[in-house]
């Protein structure tokens, strides 16, 4: 096997376990995923074309390198949209994908991204709070409207409203995420009259996890 097939057959696992940007480069016609474990992606940067004579050139020959001012608009976009917001996301580097900005270029994917640690909010039954990103936006990643534990808003409460902790209520991020995502900010009420009762006498709250970007 070549060195430029061993090397294109190569599906690159990035996982930022560390603060600081991570770089990953997926050559022209392969896939790589991006993952942050428990965090989310952020992407900084991202080009599907060629801006130097050393990355992805085994194998090739020196026609297909010698264009280093190829670039694609429109690659940040895409990449954001596919990756912004979630733990994993798997690109492929493809003119089927991104269109082809430099025909006759052998090009790659080099895309720059950091893991953020998304934020929790925990908004007791009949309380309300605000979600702020002040300039950036936010990005909801999970909601629910229930109870999964017996320690979370349980002042005052007696233990038959605290005991079920496999309440569970399937719209909430579909709820939270359409009066939320995208804004600077916005207004939460945990109540029934917004996400209906999951469980009838159990004592609520709204989990939210969300990143701003």
């Amino acid at each position: 096997m070549s060195p430029r097939l061993t090397l294109g057959a190569l599906i690159l696992l990035v996982c930022c376990m560390s603060t600081g940007a991570v770089t990953t480069d997926i050559c022209e016609g392969q896939q790589a995923t991006l993952n942050c474990g428990s965090s989310v992606i952020d992407v900084v940067s991202a080009n599907y074309g060629r801006t130097n004579r050393v990355t992805c050139i085994s194998g090739r020959p020196r026609h297909q390198i010698r264009n280093t001012n190829c670039f694609n608009p429109t690659t940040f976009t895409l990449v954001a949209g596919m990756c912004n917001g979630h733990t994993s996301c798997s690109l492929d580097a493809s003119n089927s994908v991104f269109s082809d900005p430099c025909s006759g270029t052998y090009k790659y994917l080099h895309v720059i991204y950091n893991c953020i640690l998304p934020k929790t909010t925990v908004i007791c039954e009949g309380q309300q709070d605000t979600l702020n990103c002040g300039s950036s936006h936010i990005n909801v990643i999970s909601a629910n409207y229930g109870r999964t534990d017996r320690v979370t808003c349980v002042t005052g409460r007696p233990p038959s409203q605290i005991s079920n902790t496999n309440c569970l209520n399937p719209t909430t991020l579909l709820s939270v995420a359409g009066r939320c995502n995208g804004y600077t900010s916005c207004y939460l009420y945990a109540s029934n009259s917004v996400f209906s009762d999951p469980c009838f006498g159990t004592y609520k709250y709204l989990y939210v996890t969300y990143t701003c970007i």
